[in-house]
């Protein structure tokens, strides 16, 4: 299994990928073919696939964000079973992050991550495959770590229409697991700078982010 980074639009394997996307998450959550060009450019943003005999068996995409010292896992994607693409995919991840951490002289603080919560939302397949399965991803993050950010969470939907998507958390692994809290201030950063690429916001999300400046601190709990 390769662990191979996709950097433009024009690469075959992107085009691969692109329909794996499709066939597992709804739509409001997967970027039109066109819209990538500029991400997969950005050298900020990172995508890789598992590469199984030529062909893409999984995929994630996660950043680093160097003045805040945290990463962003935006998406893991197991296209087939019972090759342990999950494993594989998070550890060369990780070891990627590491590396960027200690380029930037520091230790990675933690990885945000958006969760659905399949306890509230239920209606979502995963294109059938049994890896995706929103119940199974949910106890897999907690066993990598991650932890649910105690506030009410809506994201903009990646359409760009202004809608707000709700029934997932916003969680964190921190690199200590021993941490209880997270800096509010952190989370309304990251958020502000991770979203600004979507201009239509709902007004769900703007009070949302407007409720986390006048917080210090949000309790991290179990998922």
């Amino acid at each position: 299994m390769q662990y191979v980074r996709i950097q433009n639009i024009s690469d075959p394997l992107f085009a691969s990928m692109h329909r794996l996307m499709q066939e597992v998450f709804p739509p409001e959550e997967v970027l039109d073919f066109d819209l990538w060009k500029e991400p997969l450019e950005d050298p900020g943003i990172r995508v890789f696939v598992a590469v199984v005999n030529g062909e893409v068996a999984g995929a994630t995409e996660y950043r680093y964000y160097t003045d805040l010292n945290v990463a962003m896992t935006d998406f893991t994607i197991i296209g087939r079973e019972g090759l342990g693409i999950g494993r594989f995919l998070a550890r060369e991840r990780q070891k990627d992050l590491m590396n960027l951490a200690k380029e930037n002289g520091k230790e990675l603080y933690g990885m945000f991550a958006e969760i659905y919560d399949p306890y509230r939302v239920q209606e979502h397949a995963f294109g059938g495959i049994k890896p995706m399965d929103p119940f199974v991803r949910r106890e897999v993050l907690s066993h990598l770590g991650y932890k649910r950010i105690d506030f009410p969470y809506v994201h903009p939907s990646w359409q760009n229409d202004g809608e707000a998507v709700a029934g997932l958390d916003l969680c964190f692994m921190p690199t200590n697991e021993d941490q209880q809290e997270l800096e509010a201030s952190l989370v309304k950063t990251f958020l502000t700078r991770y979203y600004a690429v979507l201009p239509q916001k709902p007004k769900a999300w703007h009070d949302m982010v407007e409720d986390l400046a006048g917080r210090e601190t949000l309790a991290l709990r179990p998922i």
